[in-house]
């Protein structure tokens, strides 16, 4: 195994990953900072794009550009220029929420979770961006802070994670309605392995969650054991994804917002966006197909 930075600039709040499989680059963004990143892993240029809030996550749309859960709203994001173009706003209305973690079925719906700012409370909300651009309450005050949305092989399964409860939570899922049924805790992780973020299926079905404040991410079987875990040179990765030609890379971001000095200074590459190489081949993400 080979883990290599890819990104030496400091993240306060990387998350987000996201391998674009028609530009063969990466996307992420920072959630603190407000901003859009782009890298072209050839030639190593880095593009950044400001937003109009914080960006809680992204996915690539199948018409062009990025679609996006920004503070309190859907957006669609013109990667050519950086500007935005607001779709739907659920969250207009209600406070001390913001929109999260997010990703694409396949069946090309955008969803996204959301957040007690303060993440004391269970405030956080699911939401579903059809295609058609009507978003639908999923799940309704069921986290504190969500993240970590993905969907099993045969999409019968979807995964989602309350990070303060360190539980990652596994829903019955119909691909054909959107609708969710029955859950169980899929994994729960001990409070000396930091609390789990974002997550990514790779093409075995095994999922691969990464340790806010656990130094590592975890590759978990389809039934919840754990079967492998990635020491990482950082306290706090935040979320992966596969990506590169042959789709063996995993990409991960991490965040260095709430360290002290003391911490990043035993840590030197807290922020930065890695790469780790390995045997085992993952999937591309889904497009938004609105």
């Amino acid at each position: 195994m080979q883990i290599d930075v890819v990104c030496e600039k400091t993240m306060l709040l990387g998350e987000s990953p996201l391998w674009h499989p028609l530009e063969n680059c990466l996307y992420w963004v920072d959630i603190v900072a407000a901003t859009l990143y782009r890298l072209n892993v050839a030639d190593k240029s880095l593009q950044e794009f400001g937003m109009p809030s914080q960006i809680g996550s992204i996915a690539w749309r199948a018409k062009g550009g990025l679609i996006a859960a920004l503070s309190n709203h859907f957006a669609y994001v013109d990667t050519q220029v950086g500007s935005t173009q607001m779709i739907a706003s659920p969250l207009r209305g209600q406070y001390g929420v913001m929109f999260n973690d997010g990703k694409c079925d396949r069946q090309g719906r955008f969803w996204a979770g959301t957040k007690d700012i303060e993440e004391q409370n269970p405030l956080g909300s699911l939401y579903c961006l059809d295609t058609a651009a009507n978003v639908t309450e999923i799940l309704r005050h069921n986290f504190t802070v969500s993240n970590g949305i993905a969907w099993s092989l045969d999409n019968s399964q979807m995964y989602i994670c309350d990070s303060p409860s360190r539980k990652i939570y596994q829903y019955e899922f119909d691909s054909i309605t959107g609708q969710l049924g029955k859950f169980r805790i899929f994994a729960e992780v001990p409070e000396s392995k930091g609390f789990p973020d974002g997550l990514t299926v790779d093409d075995e079905d095994h999922v691969w969650s990464c340790h806010w404040d656990g130094w590592q991410i975890t590759r978990y079987d389809p039934t919840g054991d754990i079967v492998g875990v990635i020491p990482m040179p950082i306290p706090r990765p935040t979320s992966c994804c596969f990506g590169g030609p042959d789709f063996k890379t995993l990409y991960v971001t991490s965040a260095s917002v709430g360290l002290s000095a003391s911490d990043l200074q035993d840590a030197p590459q807290t922020g930065h966006v890695f790469a780790v190489q390995l045997g085992v081949q993952g999937l591309a993400e889904p497009a938004y197909r609105g």
